[in-house]
């Protein structure tokens, strides 16, 4: 049999699959790495650590399935959005990359603004927030003029991660979408964005389709990597737009929601043409002349993990969440928000913090952790109530992530979204998606709708309960307030927190 590998570059860890024709993962094997976080608000990774973590996983990953490694076609890649890899002249990295949890930005975000005024969303779609990738190098050309005087390119994690195992230099659309660089519609570097803040058209690398091919594995590569140099290389999309495409979301009126670190509710756009006036993000799908808007909450299953972390350390997930099943929705009146490190959708806020609202004597732990997971669905329901106050029908969507794990949250998610809830068979997220790129790249399908139709398996279906709709849409009236609530408090408290 025949295979392709899916390399997933998360921000904990990277994660690699090996799927044959049949859309079967046969093995997986992954790798952590460490962050860094030298002062509140900043978040590094030093790239070498995801070149040395993906060979060794790729290394395991075809020891574990004990396979012929010229039986591996194709590799592709998913990847973090919005890092900055800064390159010097010899592609070397000259500082760790800023990833985009990092939330030191937001004087460049100011000046970003200010300068191109309604250019910004004209042509990038998409407003100046701290994870994106322009205001990151406008903080490294200010703070550490030195070290920005030493770069000649820049990369994005992925594609970074690709230059090391091919030496070729590129980067893909769904990617550059989100550098807040690239003009969306025009799928190509904006020329006034360059021009307005100094940077060179030789600062950015070539742009292809993230479905393109670009070369075969080095020598050294495959050595490092256990793989051959006939194995093809496609350049892969950023996570959400793999997310997308191993979740099967290839035509309108499909919508995707991911819970991981992070959570994302997108919905497939066919055209540049719709306009949601910068309250979501706008970006290039992993599939050719497609687009995707997407809403973000940035703590959705970290609130979940900080919450077991600090109250539940060393409990599985199972054991601390008994007997969640039997709170009533709503938590007994207990609501939380999942601001804990800030918000994107619909508060692009990086000091507002989370709240626990209705403390009672009554509540117990068990309340505590149902509020959080309501609350995190809660806030991602506010960007499906965006799309739908835009036009868009939500009727069907296709759950992924750590939410996609608990028949009761998949539940949770279709009785407050008021939609059809889809839990996947296969269910890999965005390595799957990479996979489905290596795999119409190397002619198993002719096109990534006609692989989705044999790698992307459809499981249970969780319809709303008319019920329990009503009580949690009353109660998401009251989730919605208490941001303007919170505010003031929480940003007169930021100056405290450090």
């Amino acid at each position: 049999m025949e295979y392709v590998i899916g390399v997933d570059l998360g921000t904990s860890a990277v994660k690699t699959l090996l799927v044959g024709k049949d859309g079967v993962v046969h093995a997986e094997a992954t790798r952590e790495y460490p962050l860094y976080h030298d002062k509140a608000g900043w978040s590094e990774q030093d790239p070498e650590d995801w070149v040395t973590g993906t060979a060794a996983a790729l290394r395991e990953l075809i020891a574990s399935a004990k396979i012929d490694p010229a039986a591996v076609e194709g590799i592709s890649f998913s990847g973090q959005m919005h890092g900055l890899v800064l390159l010097d002249a010899q592609n070397q990295p000259v500082r760790r990359a800023i990833l985009w949890n990092d939330t030191r930005t937001t004087e460049q975000c100011r000046e970003i603004e200010r300068t191109l005024g309604d250019k910004l969303l004209s042509v990038t779609r998409n407003p100046a927030l701290e994870g994106f990738t322009l205001p990151k190098i406008l903080w490294v050309k200010q703070h550490e003029p030195d070290v920005y005087a030493q770069a000649s390119r820049f990369l994005l994690p992925k594609d970074y991660l690709r230059l090391r195992l091919t030496g070729a230099f590129h980067m893909d659309l769904s990617d550059a979408a989100g550098t807040l660089m690239l003009d969306v519609a025009g799928k190509v570097w904006s020329e006034d964005v360059l021009s307005a803040f100094g940077i060179p058209a030789s600062f950015c690398a070539p742009l292809v389709e993230a479905g393109a091919s670009v070369g075969s594995l080095s020598a050294d590569a495959a050595d490092a990597t256990g793989l051959t140099t006939a194995t093809q290389v496609f350049a892969g999309g950023a996570d959400n737009a793999c997310g997308a495409i191993g979740a099967g979301i290839l035509s309108p009126g499909l919508t995707l929601c991911s819970i991981g670190t992070s959570g994302v509710v997108l919905t497939y756009e066919a055209d540049a043409s719709a306009d949601y006036e910068g309250k979501v993000h706008f970006f290039n799908h992993g599939k050719e002349n497609a687009f995707y808007a997407m809403g973000v909450t940035l703590a959705a299953g970290y609130s979940l993990s900080w919450f077991r972390n600090t109250f539940a350390k060393g409990e599985s997930y199972d054991k601390m969440l008994e007997g969640v099943g039997d709170i009533p929705a709503g938590s007994s009146g207990l609501l939380f928000t999942p601001y804990i490190v800030g918000e994107r959708t619909p508060h692009a806020d990086a000091k507002i913090r989370g709240s626990f609202i209705g403390i009672d004597g009554s509540h117990t732990r068990a309340h505590f952790a149902r509020a959080v997971m309501e609350g995190i669905t809660f806030s991602l329901n506010e960007s499906i109530a965006m799309f739908r106050a835009a036009g868009k029908t939500v009727d069907t969507i296709v759950s992924i992530g750590g939410g996609a794990k608990n028949p009761l949250w998949l539940q949770m998610q279709a009785d407050i979204f008021q939609a059809n809830v889809v839990a996947l068979e296969n269910e890999q997220g965005p390595g799957l998606g990479a996979a489905m790129l290596a795999a119409v790249g190397c002619g198993w399908f002719p096109t990534l709708d006609a692989c989705g139709e044999v790698f992307v398996k459809h499981a249970r279906i969780y319809r709303p309960n008319e019920e329990t709709s009503q009580r949690y849409e009353q109660l998401f009236d009251v989730y919605r307030q208490m941001y303007g609530q919170t505010q003031s408090i929480n940003h007169a408290l930021y100056a405290f927190r450090n």
